[in-house]
């Protein structure tokens, strides 16, 4: 079966920057799992993606426009330390959440002065090539309840109400389906593949 809208996809990827560093790999792991045309991954690569097979290996450049977007200049700012409550010490790289009305959005640290800290609300892959390696595992048919799932979900396969469990999107290890990239969002707004967000974050 060759990949279409509606197949539920299975692939290795290696992810790498233009200068060749591996930026993320789902070697030694799982394969990554996605709905094609459900906006799951970033848009470049779900396009390149249609029409091939089981056992495909191809290579697929994304440019900054099909994959995270081109850098905003606007999006980084000069903020107080102080704004950081709760934080004992802040650090370049941290990684924050910002409630906004479109839901929560990622804010890395760039650097920190003595009482301020810059901070960058673009992805850390904005403006950027996304360089992949892909190999096609699997293809089939999404069932019905794949392409209409109900309630919220997340890759540890809970639901909203379910216990205790509560989503924290972006918590490390858990990548969170809640921004609408189906998944598309990677809830950063701008769409990833669930593949290069694998950072250590820390939140308020």
């Amino acid at each position: 079966m060759k990949i279409a809208d509606k197949t539920v996809v299975q692939m290795h990827y290696t992810l790498t920057s233009d200068e060749g560093a591996v930026i993320d790999s789902s070697e030694g792991r799982e394969p990554l799992q996605y709905i094609q045309g459900a906006h799951m991954i970033v848009v470049g690569l779900e396009k390149a993606m249609v029409g091939h097979d089981v056992g495909d290996k191809f290579d697929v450049k994304v440019i900054p426009a099909e994959g995270y977007g081109e850098y905003d200049e606007t999006l980084a700012q000069e903020v107080p330390l102080n704004v950081f409550q709760g934080v004992e010490k802040v650090e370049p790289g941290m990684l924050f959440y910002a409630q906004t009305p479109m839901g929560p959005m990622p804010i890395r640290v760039k650097s920190v002065s003595a009482d301020k800290a810059v901070i960058d609300a673009n992805h850390e892959l904005a403006g950027k090539n996304l360089n992949f390696a892909i190999e096609v595992v699997s293809v089939r048919e999404a069932t019905e309840e794949e392409l209409n799932p109900q309630g919220h979900h997340c890759c540890c396969g809970k639901h909203e109400g379910e216990g205790e469990h509560e989503c924290h999107c972006g918590e490390e290890g858990h990548e969170c389906e809640c921004g609408g990239e189906g998944h598309k969002e990677n809830c950063d707004g701008k769409g990833g593949c669930g593949c290069p967000n694998h950072d250590k974050h820390h939140s308020k």
